[in-house]
């Protein structure tokens, strides 16, 4: 699994300063090339919110904090689903299946993410691919619960 300090280092390899800080109303922003973290929160939660970040820099141009508009809206998402992507994936859906996971709080212990972001990451799964996906020899089941079928 990656990290919070491997999420620093990546940030630190692409010329972004990143600092904790007591963040008035979210838990995270990028402006530039400086990545702000909400002080307090645990080292999952900052994992979270920096993959997050970085999905931003990656994905985003701009100052998209007006969610009023649809095109800030857009790229809000894709730097979410840059995070989903990073910290979860249907592989690692897939592992913590194998690694016989039985909850959602089970699955989000074992991926390290808070149960909230995994919540997050199922249902952009689920709107992205509808109630089931097929992978390698597996198929995610997101509806009526999530379920992971080995095929034989």
């Amino acid at each position: 699994m990656i990290t919070y300090e491997q999420l620093l280092m990546e940030a630190d390899s692409k010329g972004l300063l990143t600092k904790e800080k007591n963040l008035p109303i979210s838990k995270g922003r990028i402006k530039g090339n400086r990545i702000a973290i909400k002080r307090g929160m645990s080292e999952i939660e900052k994992k979270c919110v920096m993959a997050e970040e970085l999905g931003h820099y990656y994905t985003g141009t701009g100052n998209i904090l007006d969610q009023s508009s649809v095109s800030n809206r857009k790229q809000e998402l894709y730097g979410r689903i840059y995070a989903y992507n990073k910290l979860v994936g249907l592989m690692g859906i897939i592992k913590a299946h194998k690694h016989h996971c039985q909850s959602l709080s089970e699955t989000a212990e074992y991926l390290e993410v808070t149960e909230d972001f995994l919540i997050d990451t199922l249902k952009y799964y689920k709107a992205k691919y509808g109630n089931v996906v097929s992978i390698d020899n597996y198929v995610i089941y997101f509806e009526p619960c999530l379920g992971v079928l080995e095929l034989a």
